[in-house]
Formats: C-alpha cells, sequence, structure tokens
C-alpha cells in the first residue's frame, strides 16, 4: 500500500500527457475528418484527466480536501 498516492500523481500525469501528444501527432497522419475528430477529442479528454490529478495534488478542489 501506498501511505502518499501523490507521488503517483506524477506518473500518472506522465502517462495522460505522451497519450495526448500521441493523439496529436497521429492527427497529422490521418485522412478522414472523423477519425481526427475523435483523436482530438480523445486528447482533450485525457486532458481533463490530467487536470483532475493536478487539481488533486493541489487540492484545488473542495473534494480533495
Amino acid at each position: 500500500m501506498v501511505s502518499d498516492p501523490r507521488h503517483l500523481v506524477d506518473k500518472v500525469q506522465t502517462r495522460l500527457q505522451e497519450a495526448m501528444d500521441d493523439m496529436r501527432k497521429d492527427v497529422e497522419h490521418v485522412d478522414e475528418p472523423q477519425m481526427k475528430a475523435m483523436l482530438e477529442t480523445a486528447a482533450e479528454i485525457l486532458g481533463g484527466l490530467k487536470k483532475a490529478f493536478g487539481d488533486y495534488e493541489k487540492e484545488n478542489e473542495a473534494a480533495w480536501r
């Protein structure tokens, strides 16, 4: 068990950023507009998750206090 899970926040945020970057790079290699939109949407959703982990780390939201 992890006594302070905050060190996991950096690891998760890094993974999310890597996935976001990969999806945005993939947009450049896809011709189909719907797939481009799907990749960009997925990257935006992951960005929201990354922000949520950052808020948890900084205790910005009442739910994390």
